[in-house]
């Protein structure tokens, strides 16, 4: 993961800024283990010298904490109250957490939830389960576009045509490169597929041995905003559980949707 290219003109302010919410978003991924100052850098293709200053200014400011213990750092105070002040833009997603807890230790399986965010779709949170899970599963705060994994192939499939072809025009070349086993023809088939379904299915092809199940959450006039999605080895997705999930997974959903719509936390694009 390293940092983009800074803008053509950027200046040093700026570049440094980028650089800091880099770190902030990093750990966020890495919670609550946290990482090294070494492992910060090299993940984020930064010198130690830079680094350690920037680092070191955010556990000044309590943005992140360091632990003698371990030598790393995550997270701090003042990134838990910008959280807090962020949140009741997040409403779905707090209305969501007691469907998807309770979903992943019924299951054993993993759960997660996203949102849509331009052409991607961004993790938000994750609900642990009991069975095995991949060890690049999807972390808080990581992205995919939109037509990749379940939650993005839910998402994609829930837009109309014209949007569905957008999105793999814009995304297609990074997909083709990134995701081989996923590329565009394979997604456009899989959307087809998940129309039909009522649900997304990922069969193996982006995580090896991992299969998962998608469903899109959408507003009253069918506007896509987020997916919840539930992660098992191949081995615990037979057919039989496999419907029967999706089924469950597309109640909810609709459960959530109704909800949110009658005033617990109308759903809002994040967009």
């Amino acid at each position: 993961m390293n940092t983009p290219e800074p803008p053509a003109g950027e200046t040093a302010g700026a570049q440094t800024l980028r650089r800091g919410l880099g770190i902030l978003k990093l750990l966020a991924r890495h919670q609550p283990e946290g990482l090294r100052i070494g492992e910060i850098g090299r993940r984020l293709g930064l010198s130690k010298a830079t680094a350690v200053r920037l680092t070191h200014t955010l556990a000044d400011e309590r943005f992140v904490v360091h632990d003698p213990a371990t030598r790393c750092y995550r997270l701090g105070p003042e990134s838990f109250v910008v959280g807090l002040a962020a949140e009741p833009s997040y409403s779905l997603q707090r209305l969501a957490t007691a469907s998807l807890r309770a979903l992943a230790l019924e299951t054993g399986d993993w759960v997660f939830f996203s949102v849509v965010q331009g052409l991607e779709a961004i993790c938000l949170s994750r609900e642990t389960g009991h069975g095995p899970i991949p060890s690049d599963a999807l972390r808080l705060g990581d992205r995919h576009p939109l037509g990749v994994g379940a939650g993005g192939l839910a998402i994609l499939a829930a837009l109309p045509d014209d949007e569905v072809e957008h999105a793999l025009s814009v995304n297609g070349p990074y997909i083709d490169e990134h995701f081989p086993k996923s590329p565009v023809a394979v997604i456009r088939h899989l959307v087809a597929e998940t129309r039909e379904r009522g649900y997304a299915v990922i069969p193996g092809i982006v995580v090896p041995g991992y299969w998962a199940l998608g469903v899109s959450l959408q507003q009253r006039d069918g506007r896509p905003v987020g997916a919840i999605v539930l992660v098992a080895s191949e081995s615990r997705l037979h057919p039989t559980r496999r419907a029967a999930l999706g089924e469950r997974m597309l109640n909810i959903g609709r459960d959530l949707m109704s909800r949110a719509a009658q005033g617990e936390g109308e759903a809002a694009p994040y967009r």
